[in-house]
């Protein structure tokens, strides 16, 4: 299954999203950002890659629909509800991130 992550900048949250996917064996990740100064900005080419999509707080969600609402027809987004709190690979944000996705892809994701 190929998942993109979602936050403002790309450098915290999503990228560390996607980085617990490396060599991961069912699933491939990716990660962007909505905002202009974003590590990699979230395009159109990212949402038709994907077949889930997880923000990390509905506003996310919100700019991606007001920007790309043709690229997001039938396309799932998740809000996994994750302030920006939390450095990259923070601890705090690993285990957030790993509870909040196995409610939604499983409870075996990481084992």
């Amino acid at each position: 299954m190929r998942l993109l992550f979602i936050c403002s900048q790309n450098k915290w949250r999503s990228l560390t999203a996607e980085r617990l996917f490396d060599d991961h064996p069912h699933h491939e990740a990716r990660s962007a950002g909505t905002e202009p100064g974003a590590r990699v900005r979230v395009t159109a080419g990212h949402l038709g890659w994907a077949e889930t999509i997880f923000v990390m707080e509905r506003r996310h969600a919100d700019r991606l629909r007001e920007k790309f609402a043709e690229e997001l027809h039938g396309k799932t987004i998740v809000t996994l509800r994750i302030p920006d709190n939390y450095p990259f690979q923070h601890p705090t944000l690993v285990a957030l991130l790993r509870e909040k996705l196995a409610t939604h892809l499983g409870p075996a994701l990481f084992a």
